[in-house]
């Protein structure tokens, strides 16, 4: 936590005047901290920067961890958003992807969860090891069956520099795991749900704030062992990258330095950057939304858009560029012909991307 602080600290000078519209406390397994530890790490967030009073505050807890006095003193330190890294119902599918968890366990922490947080995500994964349509499915209806007003489903994705990488086990075959998604899609929207992004499917008013920043291209402050950041200026956007390793990163942000990695996002790499995240998107995103978050007219990118258009991979008018059902089955194929675009002629440039005074991070 006094690393957390330092780090914070050593950010402020980038982005006074700007207000903290979401929190997020991820990217592990955060629900191992004492709910003190998580009061004092909001505080010293509130005590620094302005916070929204109706601020999205999530934070990821894995199911092993759940103690129902835990949540409870999560839910008073400030967390009002939950998402819980269920994965699965089935013990065997959990023990397939290496999960410490059990079934039982997720059943009760999700169900503690819906008591005590104003909302819940239930965090799902298909396309395991072993696993069937009806499995994946299964898992769905039980998930809904608790009513949560948030779910994902994740594809599983083999990440690099892994144990299943490296060791790939047998997974459904790629007909199978589109069978799944199609039927996983339809159960929740039968339920219910609208499905607003890929993997994201929520109640109405319950899309994760947080994660909307990212797919529409915002700003946001990374803490933390190899955390990520994304910061615009009025002429510039940095990305920053925190030391990966944690007693690195300690060592580093307590002398207030632990940013590992500083560079300037140029203007050839902003519309894959930005098509990346808001083409996952259902809805898609404004046309005025490409130019703001990127500071790029839109004409810089009009070759790509009609290509993909006359692919049927996107739909637009004059208000909106959004994927088509096809799009979305086959992104990659929409998002490469924006890898490396020409670079922008200097009449597609626009000054202003943002202000410290507008700019939104989270």
């Amino acid at each position: 936590m006094d690393a957390l602080t330092a780090d914070l600290e050593a950010t402020l000078e980038k982005v006074w005047g700007r207000r903290i519209h979401t929190i997020f406390i991820g990217g592990g397994t955060p629900s191992l901290f004492s709910p003190q530890s998580i009061d004092r790490l909001l505080t010293a967030v509130r005590t620094r920067l302005p916070v929204d009073p109706d601020a999205e505050v999530t934070m990821e807890a894995n199911p092993g961890t759940f103690e129902l006095e835990r949540f409870r003193g999560f839910r008073n330190a400030g967390v009002n958003r939950i998402s819980i890294g269920v994965q699965s119902f089935d013990d065997a599918k959990l023990a397939a992807i290496g999960r410490v968890h059990g079934a039982d366990e997720a059943r009760r922490a999700v169900a503690a969860a819906i008591e005590i947080f104003p909302t819940v995500n239930v965090d799902l994964m298909y396309a395991l090891p072993g696993q069937r349509l009806d499995d994946a499915l299964a898992d769905v209806r039980e998930a809904v069956a608790f009513g949560p007003p948030h779910v994902s489903a994740y594809h599983l994705t083999l990440e690099p520099d892994t144990h299943f990488h490296r060791h790939p086990p047998t997974l459904p075959a790629d007909d199978e795991a589109a069978d799944m998604q199609e039927g996983i899609e339809s159960l929740l929207g039968g339920a219910g749900y609208e499905h607003y992004e890929t993997s994201a499917f929520a109640r109405p008013q319950h899309r994760a704030r947080h994660n909307v920043n990212y797919w529409t291209y915002g700003d946001y402050i990374g803490l933390g062992a190899g955390a990520h950041g994304k910061i615009s200026f009025r002429d510039r956007i940095v990305r920053e990258i925190r030391e990966r390793k944690p007693q690195t990163y300690l060592r580093s942000a307590l002398q207030g330095n632990a940013i590992a990695e500083t560079r300037d996002v140029g203007d050839a790499e902003r519309p894959f950057e930005f098509m990346l995240n808001a083409l996952r998107l259902i809805d898609g995103f404004p046309i005025e939304l490409f130019t703001r978050r990127t500071g790029l007219a839109l004409a810089s990118v009009e070759p790509q858009l009609a290509a993909a258009e006359r692919a049927g991979l996107i739909e637009r008018d004059h208000a909106a560029i959004r994927p088509t059902d096809r799009g979305r089955r086959f992104l990659n194929d929409l998002l490469e012909p924006f890898l490396d675009p020409a670079p922008a002629k200097p009449a597609a440039r626009v000054i202003n991307i943002s202000s410290p005074g507008t700019a939104r991070p989270s």
